[in-house]
């Protein structure tokens, strides 16, 4: 059942999410295109009560209840950046909006807009960590709650591995194709 209903939150997303956008940038109703994205977040809100009312009812704690705890903490670690990000695409595409401005890809800039995105990372295994910690407490049966606790570390692993790649940003700042030319011809000299 939890599963289903995650499948279903995450089409229930891209389905609130177009409609949102087409009736803000294509019917020019800006103020219930905004009405429609803000109902997102209730799709998390039901997902959490129906984790909740299964442990509720006696279920054993599962992967399920895990992995619908690190989707919840994705969307409130990443969520808004996609929407914002989609937003900026439609707002180009469908009202004549400047295109959106794109990350650098370069240098130290790149390095820092990876790390802000590792910073929702943080958040969504936070998040995840802290809805997951609740559960357990909430069935309180140690024995019972262990693939709550597995879920825990892998959201953390994932953050970790995260970072490792920001960090490879900052140590080895992608460079702009001029700057190799250059390069070559100084290592020449």
């Amino acid at each position: 059942m939890i599963v289903t209903l995650i499948v279903v939150c995450e089409v229930g997303f891209w389905v609130l999410l177009c409609a949102g956008l087409g009736v803000r940038y294509l019917l020019r109703m800006r103020r219930t295109g905004m009405a429609i994205l803000l109902c997102e977040p209730l799709m998390e809100l039901v997902l959490l009560v129906a984790t909740a009312v299964d442990l509720k009812n006696g279920a054993d704690p599962s992967w399920t209840h895990g992995l619908a705890a690190l989707y919840i903490g994705y969307t409130v670690g990443h969520g808004h950046r996609t929407i914002r990000w989609l937003d900026g695409r439609a707002a180009h595409r469908l009202a004549g909006a400047a295109p959106p401005v794109e990350p650098p890809a370069h240098g130290m800039a790149r390095a820092r807009h990876e790390g802000a995105v590792w910073l929702g990372t943080l958040v969504a295994a936070g998040v995840a960590t802290a809805l997951l910690q609740i559960a357990v407490w909430y069935v309180g049966d140690p024995a019972r709650t262990v693939p709550l606790a597995d879920w825990t570390a892998t959201a953390w692993k994932a953050a970790g591995v995260h970072g490792v790649i920001v960090l490879s940003y900052v140590i080895w700042p992608k460079k702009a194709p001029g700057e190799r030319g250059r390069e070559a011809v100084r290592a020449e000299r």
